[in-house]
């Protein structure tokens, strides 16, 4: 059954409820494993470096791959993309739920991070494609506020099934989602693609996959390594040597996946270093906070999980509010500002200490959400109004890969200061202790805390407290550091990006297979489409 597009303008609300959901799913899959960990050393016996590949095999996958399976899902459909993307996440979940061992959860979650690459750019560029240019700005603001939503939902709804089911449920939450996306998304999502599609640039897909999986490996094992060992150094060149090699290749090539030249748009350069800062800082902060929460303060996962949905919340109002702040006072306004409240969030966060009421945390997290929130959306609308729509795919793919590679760093950036600073602060208090103790405690909080209880009385009391000190002293440190990187990003919006963005782009028609397209353009030239949506001859 064909869709006509006056239909699909009526169902572009409904549309975007079944994008958002599909989207949701793929950020809480990113996060719902987090606080699942120290169940996976129990249940599966996972060693460290199998807990950190359990978690960095998902983000390794989806940042390698997102250019590449945005630029496929331009060519041969964004609706097909999306659906196999669906398909992929949810029999892998079934798969991960019941695996027997770490190795198989590391493998389920590096599948995932595959489809996560097929179903994010799909979303964003499946919206360009229906909402109409007055209404796209506001479509990709409730986009943003769920996504930051989703980073939130996943730790509370980890914890909740934890307590009341086995470590695979997490997995299973994903389940149900991606069936009621694929159901509605059968009537309510229309396909759409390229109308003149490119060949295709297997060179730079290559070189892509593996420049950007390079550089995210480096950044996750630098922390692990050291930033300045030979092995971080070779895995950077290493990125570095790639990523110039796609450079080249890409500014060369007469039908490049992704055109380098775009980057001389302000809008589009300031767009995407905006959600990089933004995103190192704001991911990073949530790596601190979720320790800080459980083994500072000591709340449980499901007591943390809660204490963190007045960001969510946050984002959830602030992120669709910033297009109409934004039709007032100017898109760089908006995000200047809204990185000049992410930086004061961070401020007001660093100075929370071992014993800090509840109420200073819900001031500081609530601030960071409302700069969070006016600056993710207006930085993705600046993103996508700088491409024309037949390269939408691709352009959402640049607006993800900005957010997981600043998130990455940020995670890699702010958790080795803190962990050189926490060791700093610990050390006078090791000295007495033996050198197993010694080197365990030194590891992590978590382990310093182990290593208390074990030894008990007052002594090891003694090793809790001072541990959880140089814990929240470092915690303070890489905070100041974020804050600094939001407002020196604010500084660089206000110089750089555009006052105004307009959601729009260049008038393309968008079909869903060669058959339809005269079908298509024929209706455009008629004027039958709804003003200034993209003439599309869709199936639904």
């Amino acid at each position: 059954m064909q869709l006509d597009p006056e239909t699909i303008y009526r169902r572009r609300w409904w549309t975007l409820a079944v994008l958002c959901l599909s989207l949701v799913m793929v950020i809480v899959g990113n996060t719902v494993l987090n606080i699942a960990l120290p169940t996976l050393v129990k249940e599966l016996h996972a060693t460290n470096t199998q807990l950190q590949w359990v978690v960095d095999a998902y983000g390794l996958a989806f940042a390698g791959l997102l250019l590449t399976s945005g630029a496929l899902g331009d060519r041969f459909g964004r609706k097909y993309a999306l659906n196999a993307g669906l398909l992929i996440f949810g029999i892998t979940s079934t798969f991960a739920a019941f695996s027997s061992s770490a190795s198989q959860v590391i493998a389920a979650r590096a599948v995932m991070g595959l489809a996560a690459s097929l179903v994010m750019p799909a979303t964003l560029s499946i919206l360009t494609s229906v909402f109409p240019p007055n209404e796209r700005a506001r479509a990709i603001a409730i986009w943003a506020g769920l996504s930051g939503a989703g980073a939130a939902i996943g730790p509370i709804a980890s914890g909740w099934l934890l307590e009341h089911f086995w470590w695979g449920s997490v997995f299973l939450l994903n389940t149900p989602v991606v069936v009621t996306a694929l159901v509605a998304g059968r009537f309510l999502v229309p396909n759409s693609r390229d109308a003149h599609p490119a060949p295709l640039d297997p060179v730079g897909a290559g070189l892509s996959i593996l420049g950007l999986a390079t550089l995210v490996y480096a950044i996750i094992e630098a922390p692990l390594h050291g930033w300045g060992s030979a092995s971080s150094l070779v895995a950077f060149a290493g990125a570095a040597v790639v990523l110039l090699a796609f450079a080249l290749w890409e500014l060369h090539t007469p039908d490049p996946m992704l055109d380098l030249r775009f980057f001389k748009q302000r809008g589009f350069s300031a767009g995407a270093g905006g959600i990089t800062l933004n995103f190192f800082a704001m991911f990073g902060m949530f790596f601190l906070l979720t320790q800080y929460l459980q083994l500072v303060l000591g709340y449980d996962p499901l007591e943390a999980g809660v204490r963190v949905l007045p960001f969510a919340l946050t984002i959830m109002v602030a992120a669709p509010s910033s297009a109409r702040v934004a039709e007032r006072i100017g898109t760089r306004g908006v995000v200047a500002t809204g990185q000049c409240a992410l930086g004061s969030g961070m401020l007001l966060l660093s100075t929370c200490g071992v014993h800090t009421s509840y109420g200073r945390l819900v001031v500081a997290l609530v601030v960071m959400a409302a700069g969070t929130g006016l600056t993710v959306a207006p930085c993705t609308a600046s993103i996508m109004s700088s491409l024309p729509m037949r390269k939408a795919g691709v352009g959402s793919a640049v607006n993800d890969t900005t957010r997981e590679l600043g998130g990455a760093l940020g995670v890699a950036v702010l958790g080795s200061l803190v962990a050189s600073e926490y060791t700093g602060k610990l050390r006078p208090a090791l000295d007495a202790l033996p050198a197993p103790l010694r080197a365990a405690a030194r590891n992590s909080l978590g382990e310093a805390l182990q290593v208390a209880a074990r030894i008990g009385g007052s002594e090891g009391s003694r090793l809790a407290d001072t541990a959880r000190a140089a814990f929240t002293h470092g915690m303070h440190t890489a905070l100041l550091v974020a804050a600094v990187v939001a407002f020196g990003a604010s500084g660089l919006i206000a110089r750089f990006m555009p006052a105004q963005v307009y959601v729009g782009g260049p008038p393309d028609v968008v079909t869903a297979g060669p058959a339809e397209a005269p079908a298509a353009e024929g209706l455009a030239a008629e004027g039958l489409a709804p003003d200034g949506l993209a003439a599309e001859a869709l199936e639904p």
